[in-house]
């Protein structure tokens, strides 16, 4: 009897497959600096609203801060790491 599985294999991309603990850090470090953006712009958003008793409760300054020091403290790790080779 051949049950079902729940998630199909999930297959990992082949960049990824060997990549080098500097190459790790590097792609989370960007994809922190992503969400970091995305923070910056949600920030701009709420300051720029048109009415003021429609604002959210997400601290989107201090997560903003939280995701740009995370990446680009794992940016400044793994691009020395990089260069060498």
């Amino acid at each position: 009897m051949n049950r079902p599985t729940i998630w199909p294999p999930m297959h990992e991309p082949q960049f990824l497959l060997f990549a080098s603990d500097a190459e790790l850090l590097a792609v989370w470090g960007g994809v922190f600096l992503l969400l970091a953006g995305i923070c910056s712009f949600m920030e701009r958003r709420r300051t720029r609203r048109a009415q003021i008793n429609r604002v959210g409760w997400v601290p989107w300054t201090g997560l903003f801060l939280t995701c740009m020091v995370i990446g680009g403290g794992l940016l400044a790790i793994s691009v020395p790491a990089m260069l060498q080779g």
